[in-house]
């Protein structure tokens, strides 16, 4: 495994000073500086306690497990369904007993023991070219990205990415193995190109015309939008939110967990606390366009714009069970080739 921590400490700190002060926090991070540390400012303003964050781009988990009882961290935070319920299977976690954030964090977006829990929202959503397709039919659902008339239109990254490892692990959840594997040989046979690139690369591709439907991330298109280099693609397409007439868009989540050896236990769950509160979440809003967890959150205006939608009620606990026969399915079908 790599090791692609980086050196990443807010307020000054260097790792060495991890655990030695009082009032401090330490926190492991998949998500990117300029979107959690106006946040984690925003918490040491409020009360006191220092914030000390390294980045990583992969590798949490492996790295949790080397340090073992000597890891200096307290909070993780990470994206994904399937990356907070590998932290929670290989006991790299604790519980966190908190009414503040049970209150915040609706039962369907966190661990039923209390291990981990979600701070946004995001949907896998099917963005459609306006000038060629249109937004699609209300009726239009991901079952419909297997139908021939899609044949050589579909772009994706790859099947592997855990993004669609997720959506297909909802699949199975809702149809089984045998129906959710056929369905995957439909949508590799309508496949425009070798899964490739990441999400932006997708409603790129459609810009240029190599395809007409392209399956991404929601706060993607708020993303793209904000980029000068990036709007021209994002304004070729509509974002759609497929399975309203059936089971919802299926949702994934950014999230965070209390590590299993939390040097500052008490600090770490006021920062998880904190992340659910009102302005926490109107922040991870309007910062990164994704949908807050809390009910009552006013999304960006911006996302607000996309319109409302029926998100898939399944527990996202229960879709991570299926995340092995996801990897399974896409392994014989050989999507990525």
């Amino acid at each position: 495994m790599k090791k692609l921590f980086a050196s990443a400490v807010l307020l000054g700190l260097s790792a060495p000073q991890m655990v030695q002060a009082a009032e401090e926090v330490n926190v492991y991070s998949l998500r990117q500086p300029f979107l959690i540390e106006p946040m984690l400012k925003e918490f040491t303003d409020e009360t006191g306690i220092k914030v000390n964050v390294k980045f990583a781009k992969d590798g949490i988990a492996e790295k949790l497990a080397q340090e073992g009882e000597y890891s200096p961290a307290d909070v993780i935070l990470t994206v994904d369904i399937s990356r907070l319920a590998e932290l929670s299977d290989k006991g790299l976690v604790q519980a966190v007993d908190s009414d503040v954030i049970d209150q915040n964090v609706p039962a369907q977006y966190r661990d039923s023991d209390d291990e981990w829990f979600a701070l946004t929202l995001r949907t896998r959503s099917v963005y459609s070219s306006r000038e060629r397709v249109g937004r699609l039919p209300a009726s239009f659902d991901y079952l419909d990205l297997a139908k021939p008339e899609w044949k050589g239109k579909i772009c994706t990254r790859s099947g592997k990415h855990p993004y669609n490892i997720s959506l297909v692990s909802s699949m199975i959840a809702h149809y089984g193995e045998a129906e959710t594997k056929t369905w995957l040989e439909g949508v590799k046979a309508n496949l425009a190109r070798k899964p490739q690139g990441n999400d932006r690369g997708q409603v790129k591709a459609v810009k240029e015309g190599l395809c007409d439907l392209a399956i991404g991330n929601s706060y993607y298109l708020g993303n793209m939008l904000s980029d000068e280099n990036q709007k021209a693609w994002a304004e070729a397409v509509y974002i759609n939110f497929p399975g309203q007439q059936v089971n919802g868009t299926h949702v994934n989540i950014s999230g965070m967990a209390m590590a299993k050896y939390a040097p500052n236990k008490a600090n770490a769950q006021k920062l998880m606390e904190f992340l659910t509160s009102d302005k926490a979440q109107h922040m991870y809003a309007e910062v990164n366009f994704e949908y807050p967890v809390k009910a009552g959150v006013e999304r960006s205006e911006l996302v607000a714009s996309w319109g409302d939608f029926k998100a898939d009620t399944l527990p996202l606990e229960k879709i991570a069970e299926y995340h092995n026969a996801a990897t399974k399915l896409l392994d014989e079908v050989q999507f990525d080739l």
